[in-house]
Protein backbone atom coordinates (compact mmCIF):
# COMPACT_ATOMS: atom_id res chain seq x y z
CA UNK A 1 0.00 0.00 0.00
CA UNK A 2 1.22 3.24 -1.04
CA UNK A 3 0.88 6.16 0.92
CA UNK A 4 0.87 9.90 0.13
CA UNK A 5 0.90 13.33 2.74
CA UNK A 6 -1.09 15.61 1.22
CA UNK A 7 -0.78 19.50 2.29
CA UNK A 8 2.42 19.41 2.74
CA UNK A 9 3.74 23.41 3.72
CA UNK A 10 7.59 23.45 5.60
CA UNK A 11 10.32 21.10 5.39
CA UNK A 12 9.65 19.84 8.87
CA UNK A 13 6.33 17.89 8.20
CA UNK A 14 8.04 16.86 4.80
CA UNK A 15 11.07 15.14 6.17
CA UNK A 16 8.83 13.76 9.53
CA UNK A 17 6.61 12.44 6.54
CA UNK A 18 9.35 10.50 5.00
CA UNK A 19 11.18 9.44 7.93
CA UNK A 20 7.71 7.67 8.51
CA UNK A 21 7.30 6.24 5.09
CA UNK A 22 5.79 8.22 3.19
CA UNK A 23 6.19 7.18 -1.06
CA UNK A 24 4.76 10.61 -1.80
CA UNK A 25 4.07 14.11 -0.53
CA UNK A 26 1.36 16.50 -1.77
CA UNK A 27 2.08 20.53 -2.33
CA UNK A 28 -1.01 22.30 -2.75
CA UNK A 29 -1.10 25.24 -5.41
CA UNK A 30 -4.62 25.93 -5.31
CA UNK A 31 -4.76 29.83 -3.77
CA UNK A 32 -7.85 29.67 -1.83
CA UNK A 33 -6.32 26.61 0.06
CA UNK A 34 -5.44 26.60 3.97
CA UNK A 35 -2.33 24.53 2.59
CA UNK A 36 -1.31 26.64 -0.33
CA UNK A 37 2.06 27.19 -0.55
CA UNK A 38 3.97 29.67 -2.59
CA UNK A 39 6.58 28.65 -5.44
CA UNK A 40 9.51 29.98 -3.28
CA UNK A 41 8.49 27.40 -0.26
CA UNK A 42 7.76 24.71 -2.70
CA UNK A 43 11.34 24.93 -3.85
CA UNK A 44 12.89 24.69 -0.65
CA UNK A 45 10.20 21.89 0.48
CA UNK A 46 11.53 20.12 -2.59
CA UNK A 47 15.21 20.40 -2.24
CA UNK A 48 15.18 18.07 0.95
CA UNK A 49 12.79 15.71 -0.55
CA UNK A 50 14.97 12.19 -1.14
CA UNK A 51 14.93 11.25 -5.01
CA UNK A 52 12.63 7.83 -4.38
CA UNK A 53 9.67 9.99 -2.87
CA UNK A 54 7.03 11.00 -5.46
CA UNK A 55 6.64 14.58 -5.17
CA UNK A 56 3.37 15.62 -5.99
CA UNK A 57 1.71 19.02 -7.35
CA UNK A 58 -1.94 19.95 -6.78
CA UNK A 59 -3.54 22.18 -8.91
CA UNK A 60 -7.30 23.49 -9.21
CA UNK A 61 -8.31 24.55 -12.43
CA UNK A 62 -5.04 26.59 -13.13
CA UNK A 63 -4.18 28.43 -15.91
CA UNK A 64 -1.91 26.68 -17.83
CA UNK A 65 0.70 29.76 -17.29
CA UNK A 66 0.86 29.71 -13.99
CA UNK A 67 1.08 25.52 -14.07
CA UNK A 68 4.30 25.96 -16.12
CA UNK A 69 5.29 28.75 -13.75
CA UNK A 70 5.64 26.13 -10.96
CA UNK A 71 7.31 23.66 -13.08
CA UNK A 72 10.39 25.94 -13.74
CA UNK A 73 11.40 26.18 -10.34
CA UNK A 74 9.87 23.05 -8.63
CA UNK A 75 11.14 19.65 -9.68
CA UNK A 76 7.49 17.85 -9.35
CA UNK A 77 7.27 14.20 -10.37
CA UNK A 78 3.69 13.88 -10.48
CA UNK A 79 0.58 16.47 -11.46
CA UNK A 80 -3.09 15.92 -9.19
CA UNK A 81 -5.36 17.85 -11.29
CA UNK A 82 -8.83 18.41 -8.57
CA UNK A 83 -10.93 21.02 -10.92
CA UNK A 84 -12.16 20.26 -14.54
CA UNK A 85 -9.61 19.40 -16.14
CA UNK A 86 -9.86 18.35 -19.67
CA UNK A 87 -7.18 15.56 -20.76
CA UNK A 88 -5.68 17.66 -23.30
CA UNK A 89 -5.16 19.98 -20.51
CA UNK A 90 -3.49 18.00 -18.18
CA UNK A 91 -1.44 16.22 -20.97
CA UNK A 92 0.20 19.41 -21.91
CA UNK A 93 2.73 19.84 -19.63
CA UNK A 94 4.37 16.35 -20.20
CA UNK A 95 4.34 15.05 -16.53
CA UNK A 96 2.27 11.90 -15.67
CA UNK A 97 -0.47 12.89 -13.90
CA UNK A 98 -3.62 11.74 -11.88
CA UNK A 99 -7.20 13.37 -11.85
CA UNK A 100 -9.21 13.77 -8.52
CA UNK A 101 -13.21 12.88 -9.30
CA UNK A 102 -15.39 14.20 -6.50
CA UNK A 103 -17.90 11.26 -5.75
CA UNK A 104 -20.74 12.86 -6.14
CA UNK A 105 -23.94 10.58 -6.33
CA UNK A 106 -24.69 9.82 -9.55
CA UNK A 107 -21.30 10.23 -11.02
CA UNK A 108 -20.46 7.50 -13.71
CA UNK A 109 -16.58 6.70 -12.02
CA UNK A 110 -16.24 4.53 -15.43
CA UNK A 111 -16.95 7.27 -17.89
CA UNK A 112 -14.86 10.33 -16.05
CA UNK A 113 -11.74 7.79 -16.05
CA UNK A 114 -12.26 7.37 -20.10
CA UNK A 115 -12.37 10.74 -20.44
CA UNK A 116 -8.58 10.66 -19.28
CA UNK A 117 -6.72 7.33 -20.72
CA UNK A 118 -3.68 8.31 -20.52
CA UNK A 119 -3.64 9.18 -16.57
CA UNK A 120 -1.50 7.58 -14.21
CA UNK A 121 -4.55 7.25 -11.93
CA UNK A 122 -7.41 8.59 -10.13
CA UNK A 123 -7.73 9.65 -6.67
CA UNK A 124 -11.20 9.57 -5.57
CA UNK A 125 -12.14 12.05 -3.23
CA UNK A 126 -15.90 12.68 -0.86
CA UNK A 127 -18.01 15.52 -2.60
CA UNK A 128 -18.79 18.64 -1.51
CA UNK A 129 -20.41 21.13 -3.33
CA UNK A 130 -17.95 24.35 -4.07
CA UNK A 131 -14.91 22.37 -2.39
CA UNK A 132 -12.60 20.82 -4.49
CA UNK A 133 -11.34 18.39 -1.58
CA UNK A 134 -9.64 18.90 1.63
CA UNK A 135 -13.34 18.28 2.79
CA UNK A 136 -12.49 16.17 5.85
CA UNK A 137 -15.76 13.89 4.68
CA UNK A 138 -15.87 10.23 3.90
CA UNK A 139 -17.85 8.97 1.04
CA UNK A 140 -19.36 5.29 0.47
CA UNK A 141 -16.30 3.23 0.21
CA UNK A 142 -18.02 0.35 -1.83
CA UNK A 143 -18.75 2.65 -4.81
CA UNK A 144 -14.80 2.22 -6.09
CA UNK A 145 -14.71 0.42 -8.53
CA UNK A 146 -12.57 -2.94 -8.79
CA UNK A 147 -12.69 -3.81 -12.15
CA UNK A 148 -11.65 -0.52 -13.83
CA UNK A 149 -7.86 -1.77 -14.65
CA UNK A 150 -6.70 1.59 -13.10
CA UNK A 151 -4.66 2.78 -10.25
CA UNK A 152 -7.18 4.26 -7.14
CA UNK A 153 -5.88 6.32 -4.89
CA UNK A 154 -8.28 6.75 -2.22
CA UNK A 155 -8.99 9.87 -0.37
CA UNK A 156 -11.25 11.51 2.09
CA UNK A 157 -11.84 11.68 5.94
CA UNK A 158 -9.05 9.61 5.99
CA UNK A 159 -7.27 9.32 9.35
CA UNK A 160 -5.74 6.84 11.49
CA UNK A 161 -8.44 4.73 13.06
CA UNK A 162 -10.36 4.57 10.22
CA UNK A 163 -7.62 3.60 7.18
CA UNK A 164 -7.60 -0.06 7.69
CA UNK A 165 -10.81 -0.10 7.33
CA UNK A 166 -11.28 1.78 3.94
CA UNK A 167 -8.45 -0.24 2.56
CA UNK A 168 -10.68 -3.42 2.86
CA UNK A 169 -13.65 -2.08 1.74
CA UNK A 170 -12.27 0.08 -1.41
CA UNK A 171 -8.89 -2.24 -1.92
CA UNK A 172 -7.08 1.26 -3.44
CA UNK A 173 -3.86 1.18 -4.64
CA UNK A 174 -2.97 3.97 -2.56
CA UNK A 175 -4.20 5.99 0.08
CA UNK A 176 -3.66 9.73 0.47
CA UNK A 177 -4.50 12.04 3.35
CA UNK A 178 -4.35 15.65 4.72
CA UNK A 179 -6.55 17.04 7.11
CA UNK A 180 -6.51 13.80 9.24
CA UNK A 181 -3.20 13.74 10.36
CA UNK A 182 -2.95 17.85 11.08
CA UNK A 183 -2.58 19.69 13.95
CA UNK A 184 -4.04 22.29 12.52
CA UNK A 185 -4.81 23.41 8.86
CA UNK A 186 -1.09 22.90 7.45
CA UNK A 187 0.54 21.80 10.13
CA UNK A 188 0.91 18.42 10.75
CA UNK A 189 1.19 16.11 13.70
CA UNK A 190 4.06 13.74 13.22
CA UNK A 191 2.63 11.22 15.80
CA UNK A 192 -0.90 10.86 13.62
CA UNK A 193 1.29 11.07 10.57
CA UNK A 194 3.59 7.86 11.68
CA UNK A 195 0.40 6.31 12.97
CA UNK A 196 -1.96 6.56 9.52
CA UNK A 197 1.27 5.39 7.59
CA UNK A 198 1.64 2.23 9.64
CA UNK A 199 -2.39 1.65 9.51
CA UNK A 200 -2.28 2.23 6.12
CA UNK A 201 0.53 -0.23 5.19
CA UNK A 202 0.02 -2.77 8.05
CA UNK A 203 -2.66 -4.42 5.68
Amino acid sequence: MQVKICGITNIEDATAAVAAGADALGLVFYPSSPRHVDVDTAATIAAAVPPFVTLTGLFVDAAAADVEAVLTKVPLNLLQFHGRETAQYCEQFRRPYIKALRMKDGLDVHAAMDGHPRARGFLLDAYRPGVPGGTGETFDWQRVPQDSGRAIVLAGGLQPDNVALAIAAARPQAVDVSGGVEASPGKKDPQKVAAFIRAAKNQ
